[in-house]
């Protein structure tokens, strides 16, 4: 199995309480396994507030639903070893 690495980074976002927020990261090959966000070290799933998803088999993304105060901190990719935060 190829080694899947991260080709674009995830950005830092600033938005205001009640808005959702997209963050995107971009890896080497489609159908990449072992791949976890995380808000605060706290691992996230897809659910109502968090939507995960796939974009063109590459671009992983995560969209924050109406976040608030308690959102504010760091948003870590991992696909394998390796890690993108913003």
């Amino acid at each position: 199995e190829p080694d899947v690495t991260i080709v674009s980074s995830l950005k830092d976002a600033v938005v205001a309480e009640g808005d959702d927020v997209t963050f995107r990261c971009q890896v080497s090959h489609e159908n990449a396994r072992d791949v976890e966000w995380k808000l605060q070290d706290v691992a996230l799933q897809n659910n109502e507030m968090n939507e995960i998803s796939v974009e063109r088999g590459k671009v992983h993304t995560l969209t924050l639903r109406k976040v608030t105060e308690q959102d504010i901190g760091t948003v870590t990719f991992r696909v394998g070893p390796h890690t993108s935060t913003a």
